[in-house]
């Protein structure tokens, strides 16, 4: 145990003083911010306000047609409209409706953006039925009064009688982003794991380890090592998001007594907000689970990784292997929106019950409600395929950690799963 120890203790020292990991980590939060905020910014921002001519032979359609924020409709005379046709070029327009009877056309120089034809669509849609409703004789007023908005309230009642608030957005939105959180970590630090191992072997720096320790002793250091190297990021990360929201709440509360009663109730609002956002929601079970799947769902993983490191010669060689073993957790992310759908089917159940699934498929269930029994049954089907997986990757990682100059194939490798220790 001391000599595993060792290796933990090497391989996280070894990966948390680089500069790669200090940079990602500080870096890390701020990329994420810049994934979900840019992209709205961006499209919001790259939104200009385009005007559209309208050639009508009369004002039917013309003063039914509303601006929207980024269309501006402007009637104009058939000599004008005929010009247009002929070239854009001098023009400020971005496109010409042309309205004939019922035959609606847009002429422009460039691909009309399909955001503003169906824009243009809907308005024109809605005039007609307008139209014929007026035509049929029924008030459009009596018909706008008339309609209604339904709110439904949700609740789940718990095993003690009780009721909570049940939102499927929050749920959708939490299972969702764990689902994808667990799928990256288990690739990111399994790869890493393997990676180390194709160094080691290849700069034959193993030769000498293996001389003072087990090869399992090794795999299981380096496993372990990397694993805390993961969670140490992570926490790191949490630690830092808390640090900027406080950091942007202090920078933008404004000064004075009455604002700052005005930011607590605020606050105060969103808490009570957030708290029936929430509502029928174990934050803390979510929490919890998350780092359970997270460690054991990597250890599964990353045992396999080192063992195709340990079969390889090289990075490049590993695609035969690699595939196989995460074909499981590249189908879980694809079914992750089914899932959400259906959270209480037989598919979901079933894959979150294989361990080779279940890191992302339990998380993303978790937040719709999940029966004790179903989650103890995960994690205890995951822990035993852990250990097996392990003893497994072990008996390969033993030999093939010292072969070199071989094309490793999967006959080999059950030769290697059968020899006696």
């Amino acid at each position: 145990m001391r000599k595993i120890w060792l290796i933990i203790k090497r391989e996280y020292l070894v990966r948390v003083r680089k500069k790669a990991f200090i940079v990602m980590t500080i870096v890390g939060p701020l990329l994420m911010a810049a994934l979900m905020i840019v992209p709205t910014y961006l499209a919001n921002e790259t939104q200009e306000l385009r005007t559209i001519a309208i050639e009508e032979d009369g004002f039917e359609f013309t003063n039914q047609i509303e601006d929207t924020d980024f269309l501006h409709f402007s009637k104009i005379p058939t000599e004008e409209a005929t010009l247009l046709k002929n070239d854009f070029s001098e023009s400020n327009y971005y496109a010409l409706l042309y309205i004939m009877g019922d035959n609606f056309t847009l002429y422009s120089n460039q691909q009309i953006s399909l955001t503003v034809s169906k824009t243009i669509e809907n308005q024109l849609e809605q005039i007609i039925e307008h139209q014929k409703l007026k035509a049929a004789g029924i008030d459009l007023t009596i018909l706008s009064e008339a309609q209604s908005t339904v709110h439904i309230s949700t609740k789940i009642i718990t095993e003690g009688g009780g009721t909570t608030n049940s939102k499927a957005e929050a749920s959708m939105g939490i299972g969702f982003v764990c689902g994808i959180l667990i799928y990256m970590f288990i690739f990111m630090y399994g790869t890493m794991v393997m990676r180390g191992v194709i160094e080691e072997k290849t700069s034959r720096i193993v030769e000498v380890i293996i001389s003072s320790v087990k090869p399992f002793q090794l795999m299981m250091g380096k496993i372990l090592g990397v694993a805390l190297v993961g969670l140490t990021q992570f926490a790191l990360w949490i630690l830092l998001t808390i640090a900027i929201a406080s950091f942007a709440e202090l920078m933008f509360m404004d000064e004075g007594s009455m604002t700052t009663e005005l930011n607590s109730t605020q606050q105060s609002i969103l808490l009570s907000e957030l708290s029936n956002l929430t509502g029928g929601i174990n934050l803390m079970q979510i929490f919890v689970s998350f780092i359970f799947y997270f460690l054991a769902g990597y250890l599964m993983y990353s045992s396999l990784f080192a063992a195709v490191g340990s079969a390889v010669d090289a990075e490049a060689d590993t695609q035969q292997f690699v595939l196989p073993i995460t074909i499981p957790l590249i189908l879980a992310f694809i079914l992750i929106q089914p899932i959400m759908e259906n959270p209480d089917g037989p598919l979901a159940f079933w894959m979150s019950i294989i361990p080779f699934t279940s890191p992302v498929i339990m998380m993303v269930r978790l937040p719709f409600g999940v029966a004790t029994w179903e989650l103890a049954l995960s994690m205890g089907v995951l822990i035993l395929s852990f250990v097996l997986t392990t003893y497994l990757a072990g008996k390969i990682y033993r030999t093939g950690i010292l072969m070199y100059g071989k094309k490793t194939s999967y006959k080999e490798l059950w030769k290697w799963l059968s020899y006696k220790e």
